[in-house]
């Protein structure tokens, strides 16, 4: 098998064309196909597929009421360690979902992914952050709050399986309830590789396990405080 990137023949195209394609594809599941030379399987007994990920896609999100970031932290750090997943979303005031950004980090440390996650926190201006707690309970927030310890941390506990927890999620997509700002390949390839016995790889799902515990926070739990309105 043979790949080949479009920008390898750059030389041989317009440069106009070139940024106007890698501006509009760049992502999204046309573009790894065309632009990145990418052959993007999809699971039948995925809760998710890359049709229903194109049509949840926009550019910008409106004003949102509130945000949120989740991490979904390792149970273990280093270079075999499960990744920190981190996951923005928010909440406009008709109850559209937008996922934001995808920071996860990979074979980092507490310190590493903390940072991370309050780095997010403030770009975004978010209202709370949501850290699963069952891998590292009450040192989860201890870390976060190290990182600052201005920035509320709320915390999640897992009582269902991964599937069981997804799957209303991914009723809102199948809905049209959520949309993604931009695109998260790594995030996306997740998504359509969760079926009932998790990921084909057998590795944790850990950006997926931060979106869903971000969706859920925001539109699967009973009702926060409504906070100022902002615009990202």
């Amino acid at each position: 098998m043979t790949r080949a990137l479009t920008r390898e023949n750059a030389a041989n195209l317009a440069p106009s064309f070139l940024e106007s394609v890698v501006a509009q594809y760049a992502g999204t599941r046309l573009g790894r196909q065309e632009l990145d030379g990418e052959i993007l399987d999809e699971r039948k007994d995925a809760l998710w597929t890359r049709d229903m990920l194109e049509r949840a896609r926009v550019h910008e999100a409106p004003p949102l009421k509130r945000i949120v970031v989740a991490v979904d932290p390792p149970a273990s750090s280093g270079k075999r360690a499960d990744n920190c997943g981190i996951v923005a979303a928010g909440i406009e005031q008709a109850g559209m979902l937008y996922v934001l950004a995808d920071a996860t980090l990979s074979a980092a440390r507490p310190a590493q992914w903390a940072r991370a996650a309050i780095a997010l926190y403030h770009r975004l201006s978010a209202d709370t952050l949501v850290a699963e707690v069952n891998q590292g309970g009450e040192m989860v927030r201890a870390v976060l709050n190290e990182a600052d310890p201005s920035a509320p941390v709320t915390m999640a506990r897992a009582t269902r399986g991964k599937y069981l927890r997804a799957a209303p999620v991914a009723q809102l997509y199948e809905q049209g309830r959520v949309k993604h700002v931009g695109a998260f390949p790594a995030l996306e390839d997740e998504m359509c590789d969760f079926g009932a016995d998790g990921l084909s790889s057998g590795r944790s799902p850990d950006r997926l396990d931060a979106l869903v515990w971000a969706i859920t926070a925001l539109a699967l739990t009973p009702k926060a405080p409504e906070p100022r309105m902002r615009r990202v």
